[in-house]
């Protein structure tokens, strides 16, 4: 036998399997035919193989939005992925807002106020932006690449084996449905014996076929287990990486806030106005001194010891207020950049605040803008 003779026998065979899977199928969907089910264990594997697909390709894809806005900008990541080559460096949204404030600063005279902040705000944007490169490349390595892996790797693998175990479904299902009407042609006449006998070969021979693929594939589902746990560790990877990068940010806005409130005497003087005339430096929204509850790690250096001290006590202490502040209510004091006040607690009140009095004013205050005298 020739090679090309091989080669169309081998076609032939393939050709009728597929027709005989196809027939199995249809009659199966019409209703014509009995159907092979899978046990329950399986059935719930390739179940929960599914929705972990399904999920982790939404997690993944929406992930990229968070990192990676820019819809264009992604594509373009993409392509130099799949070309294996190195996308161009350019800067992102906040280190291009860095540069235009510093280039602005600048031009309108670093020893002005208002381009002095310009500059110091230009070089905060820049940290934000080297800070948002850092959170973006440790996070693809540490959370995308796993999850990318998972779908075009272990599920594709999955996906190949639980097809070959549906096709050897198909051909047991169809070697029975021969069986049986070798059987059936049985009862009538003694020569079909041969035809069963050879019928009830070929169902030996498929189902344990399919045994095996159903094995296969049973070890494989299983593992599905073993990548939510390695998913669990990616994902605490990416949320210690996102907590460094706002604590970062955070630090960062309370650094450039301090500078820019030593500003307004400044701009007073610049201008050669009176230093009576009633002028306010930047402040910082009352939230910010209610987040920095939630980040003791950046705001120990801000927050004395002497606090925790004075709540604890029924005295009073006084204060150098650190920047200004504006009061957001009735029930607050606004306070004025080194100004001294006399602070002190009260039952109740919450942690992030302090009583404080000047002259006959008095009102609550940000602990995180004060720092308590000896």
């Amino acid at each position: 036998m020739n090679i090309m003779d091989f080669n169309v026998k081998k076609l032939a065979a393939d050709a009728g399997t597929f027709l005989s899977r196809a027939v199995q199928f249809t009659e199966e969907k019409l209703g014509q035919a009995e159907k092979t089910e899978l046990d329950a264990h399986l059935e719930n594997l390739l179940s929960k193989a599914e929705c972990t697909k399904l999920w982790t390709e939404k997690i993944m894809k929406q992930t990229e939005v968070l990192l990676q806005p820019n819809p264009n900008a992604r594509i373009e990541e993409f392509v130099y992925e799949k070309l294996d080559r190195k996308a161009p460096s350019r800067m992102n949204n906040p280190e291009l807002l860095g540069q235009y404030m510093i280039d602005a600063g600048n031009e309108f005279g670093p020893g002005t106020a208002y381009g002095n902040a310009l500059i110091k705000c230009g070089e905060t944007q820049k940290r934000i932006g080297t800070a948002d490169r850092e959170l973006i490349q440790t996070s693809a390595i540490n959370f995308l690449t796993p999850l990318r892996n998972f779908i075009e790797g272990d599920y594709k693998t999955i996906t190949k084996e639980r097809k070959l175990l549906q096709n050897k479904r198909l051909d047991l299902d169809a070697a029975k449905t021969r069986l049986k009407k070798a059987k059936v042609a049985e009862a009538r006449a003694a020569i079909w014996a041969e035809e069963v006998t050879k019928s009830e070969q070929e169902v030996r021979i498929t189902q344990s076929e399919f045994d095996r693929q159903a094995e296969i594939t049973r070890l494989l589902l299983e593992g599905i287990s073993s990548t939510h746990a390695h998913h669990l560790r990616c994902l605490n990877d990416f949320v210690e990486a996102q907590m460094t990068y706002y604590a970062q940010c955070y630090q960062y806005m309370l650094d450039l806030q301090k500078q820019l409130g030593s500003f307004p005497s400044t701009f007073l003087s610049n201008n050669n106005q009176s230093s009576s005339t009633p002028m306010q430096s930047v402040s910082t929204p009352s939230v910010l001194a209610s987040a920095s509850a939630s980040l003791p790690s950046v705001s120990n250096s801000i927050v004395t010891s002497g606090i925790s001290e004075l709540k604890s006590s029924s005295g009073s202490r006084k204060a150098r207020v650190l920047y200004d502040y504006d009061a957001a209510n009735s029930s607050e004091l606004s306070l004025l950049a080194d100004e001294v006040i006399t602070v002190y607690s009260i039952p109740g009140m919450d942690s992030d605040w302090l009583m404080g009095e000047r002259g006959n004013q008095k009102g609550k205050v940000p602990i995180t803008y004060l720092e308590l005298l000896n």
